[in-house]
């Protein structure tokens, strides 16, 4: 082992270890900033409390915090700070100094914050509401930056594909799609293509939606990250005229919040983190917006903990299914992976016809787009190394 390897090794020993690391050597000045930080999250070294855990040294002093996080964000890497924040408000309590507006505008914003946020809206005070709908909309223009546009090429993908029609009225035909499928009858000593094929669109899509889409979202704590992917990007599909997109959250409630599909921040914030499950209920509600089964298609994110009457859940999934709607079961739809969930009923609603699996964002578009055109969903997961619930 060089010399250059040992010393590192054991300055991330010392890091590590933090005032309980003895003897290992002395810290360089940004090392000491790295390691009041880490100390003042999780300890190090510090008397334990009455409740046997290590003491840690933020208290509930808002400019000491603010201090912290500044130091978090200039000497670890993003994705590091995102874990501390998250940690901080678990391990530390500062949900109350997260609803201080100068703390809120030093946070680094992602989407488990988001979701604290949304969880706190109602505790919210005035003068913070502002700074807290500045990081929520950051998040959500991140998302839709990275995801929108993805999402509605999809969309369009699978739509196209699904009006086109061989007997298309003259003005409907797409003279680039027919020539391209013509070129075999290619006259050379004519120097034209005979057309035997037209391809063209179905005059309907002028005039109303193609397929609706309707999303029905657990609103439960366990599913914030959830949430907010799911307000994002039912925002995006409700910009599509070719698609009827709805939304609705529940808990033991049932809420549609369709018209607030315009603007996600405001649907984010019209949300209600916490509380039981009645997926049973929300399922009911969905199966009443279902006006034409075989071009819908249901998509339930939730992780299965019913607190209604599951029995119930299935007869109606069953009967959605049999009539022709396309239903999705989406244990998570997040970048946490597959989360703790109800094996059993995933597994039942699979057997049903709804395939049950946890998906990132990412992967969104190619789901929705394949169950818009009408394929086999369950398929597609296995192909794409989804494990689908069984």
């Amino acid at each position: 082992m060089t010399h250059d390897i040992a010393v590192e090794r054991q300055r991330r020993w010392r890091l590590l270890l933090g005032g309980a690391a003895g003897d290992l050597g002395a810290l360089g000045e940004d090392d000491q900033r790295r390691d009041s930080a880490l100390t003042g999250l999780y300890g190090g070294g510090d008397p334990v409390d009455a409740g046997g855990k290590r003491g840690a040294g933020l208290g509930g002093s808002s400019p000491v915090l603010h201090r912290w996080l500044g130091d978090v964000r200039t000497y670890f890497p993003s994705s590091v700070v995102q874990v501390m924040q998250k940690d901080a408000v678990e391990r530390l309590g500062l949900r109350r100094l997260l609803l201080e507006p100068e703390l809120l505008s030093s946070v680094e914003p992602d989407v488990s914050l988001v979701g604290t946020l949304v969880s706190l809206s109602r505790a919210i005070p005035e003068r913070t509401r502002e700074t807290a709908r500045a990081v929520v909309r950051k998040v959500v223009e991140d998302i839709e930056r990275k995801l929108a546009d993805r999402l509605l090429a999809a969309v369009h993908g699978a739509i196209d594909r699904s009006r086109r029609t061989s007997r298309p009225r003259l003005s409907d035909v797409d003279w680039n799609r027919t020539i391209r499928k013509n070129l075999r009858h290619y006259q050379p000593d004519q120097r034209t293509v005979i057309v035997q094929d037209l391809v063209g669109n179905s005059r309907r899509s002028r005039q109303a939606s193609l397929r609706d889409v309707i999303l029905l979202v657990d609103q439960s704590g366990s599913m914030a990250e959830s949430v907010v992917y799911s307000a994002v990007l039912g925002a995006s599909l409700a910009s599509l005229k070719a698609v009827d997109t709805k939304l609705v959250v529940f808990d033991t409630e049932v809420v549609d919040l369709t018209e607030q599909l315009k603007d996600p921040v405001d649907l984010l914030f019209a949300t209600q983190l916490g509380g039981g499950t009645d997926i049973n209920r929300a399922v009911a509600y969905g199966q009443s917006l279902v006006r034409r089964p075989t071009d819908t298609v249901v998509v339930l994110i939730s992780d299965l903990y019913e607190g209604g009457v599951a029995r119930e859940l299935q007869r109606r999934v069953r009967e959605l299914v049999q009539s022709g709607v396309t239903v999705v079961v989406l244990l998570a739809l997040s970048d946490s992976g597959t989360p703790a969930y109800d094996h059993e009923l995933a597994a039942k609603l699979s057997e049903l016809g709804a395939p049950a699996f946890a998906c990132t964002p990412d992967r969104f578009p190619d789901l929705l787009a394949t169950a818009l055109r009408r394929e086999d969903v369950a398929a597609w997961a296995e192909q794409s190394g989804i494990p689908v619930g069984r």
